[in-house]
């Protein structure tokens, strides 16, 4: 085999990280004018994939002064067990939380991102899909916007508050405490960290 039959073949194995992106306010804001949707492009294995607000620092910018100057980064790796590349993605912020299928993330911690996540930081969510792969040096991503959360779509929903008598609130289906940590429960709460 030549080396360019050698490259096609492992062009048609490279692993694809789907990165569909929500926002509420994203049709009145060009949040993702930075970004290139719709495309596949490819990334090597070795560098970390960074999204932020800085265009500079990172792979990928967001057009939002909220969203901090790095958000997040995923890392690709390999295990001797399986020919998979494989993701872990780290909060890189030290302003918020970023969680990964309801599983917070502080300051620089990490955790293996699974074969489907839904990923939440500030009023963003993310739905990411990995598709497997077998090439080794590197791998593609994909970016597209959603017009509904994702969350509504997966059953990952925040849960809704229903006002009970005497206590203010019920929480339903057994979601912890700190969901009610993301925002008011009555419009004039404040939210306090």
């Amino acid at each position: 085999m030549n080396v360019s039959q050698t490259m096609e073949t492992e062009e048609d194995l490279l692993s694809c990280l789907h990165i569909k992106l929500y926002h509420p306010q994203q049709a009145s804001k060009s949040l993702y004018s930075l970004l290139p949707l719709g495309t596949r492009s490819r990334h090597s294995a070795e560098d970390p994939l960074k999204l932020g607000r800085d265009a500079q620092a990172c792979t990928f910018a967001l057009a939002d002064p909220r969203v901090s100057r790095k958000q997040l980064a995923f890392y690709a790796y390999r295990t001797p067990q399986s020919p998979d590349m494989l993701f872990t993605i780290q909060n890189l912020t030290q302003r918020g939380r970023l969680s990964v299928n309801s599983t917070a993330l502080g300051y620089l911690e990490r955790m293996d991102l699974p074969v489907k996540a839904l990923i939440r930081f500030g009023e963003y969510e993310m739905l990411i899909i990995r598709e497997s792969g077998e090439a080794k040096g590197s791998f593609e991503v994909e970016l597209e916007v959603l017009t509904v959360p994702p969350s509504r779509e997966t059953c990952m929903c925040v849960p809704s508050m229903t006002p009970v008598i005497d206590t203010g609130s019920h929480m339903m289906n057994g979601f912890p405490a700190e969901v009610r940590a993301w925002g008011p429960l009555e419009t004039d709460e404040t939210l306090m960290n």
